[in-house]
């Protein structure tokens, strides 16, 4: 084997590495229905694909290295790939936190659904608003542009760069910020409702103590809520989408 065949493979290895990692994390590609075997070959083609647009430049720096400092390589690609990752997660992370949110403000997060992109069942809006946005995410090609971001970041974080811990902190807790306010915005017509509506009832039940009015208005609770999310869903999806496609596109 020549110094050039090794040097290329191990490239292709450490574009493997980071790809791999984010796709360990990113949304869709993760999930628990996606088998194994198909995410390892997904990984690994476009690895190859990617290869030949950032190997030519990266090859001089892997010459002649330590073990010991390849392997620094590895593990610092390895965790450049899961923050990668990590970034397009947090969006959904927040939308599944206030969609939950939202099941339990319409009376309906006592009922389990069946789990789309995590192991744990959430309410069945839950999973609804989950499914919905994942399916979103594929059917408006959204996944193009997460390969387009991954050959980008090696113009921002070159192979073998290394891994800065305090710079990927910081991306990670404005995302997080980012995440949550966006997630906030679609779901606050359900969070007034539920405040509007239990005040209304705590007050209800406050003047008519002798009749069981949570009981009794909990039905029309839960209808009020499923109008709500019938008419406001269009638009608390595209808004959601919206702000990831702004991250995929300039994050």
């Amino acid at each position: 084997m020549t110094g050039l065949t090794s040097e290329t493979l191990l490239g292709v290895f450490l574009i493997f590495c980071r790809i791999g990692g984010c796709l360990m994390m990113v949304p869709g590609f993760s999930s628990n229905r996606i088998p194994m075997q198909v995410r390892l070959f997904i990984a690994l083609s476009s690895s190859l694909a990617v290869a030949p647009l950032v190997l030519d430049k990266a090859q001089a720096g892997l010459a002649n290295q330590a073990p010991a400092t390849m392997l620094l390589y590895i593990a610092s690609e390895t965790l450049t790939g899961l923050t990668i990752g990590l970034l397009g997660r947090i969006y959904f992370f927040a939308l599944q936190t206030l969609a939950t949110a939202v099941a339990m403000s319409i009376g309906v997060g006592g009922m389990a659904g069946t789990p789309v992109d995590e192991s744990e069942p959430l309410p069945a809006i839950s999973s609804l608003i989950m499914m919905v946005a994942t399916a979103v995410l594929f059917l408006s090609d959204m996944h193009w542009e997460l390969f387009r971001g991954l050959v980008a970041s090696y113009g921002r974080i070159p192979l073998g760069e290394g891994f800065g811990a305090q710079f990927s902190l910081m991306q990670i807790a404005d995302q997080s910020t980012a995440a949550f306010v966006v997630a906030l915005r679609v779901s606050a017509p359900f969070i007034i409702y539920s405040v509007v509506v239990n005040l209304a009832v705590g007050l209800t039940n406050k003047m008519t103590p002798q009749i069981p009015v949570f009981f009794l208005a909990t039905p029309f609770i839960m209808l009020g809520g499923l109008l709500l999310m019938y008419f406001l869903v269009s638009d608390f999806m595209l808004l959601f989408m919206d702000s990831f496609s702004t991250w995929l596109r300039n994050g």
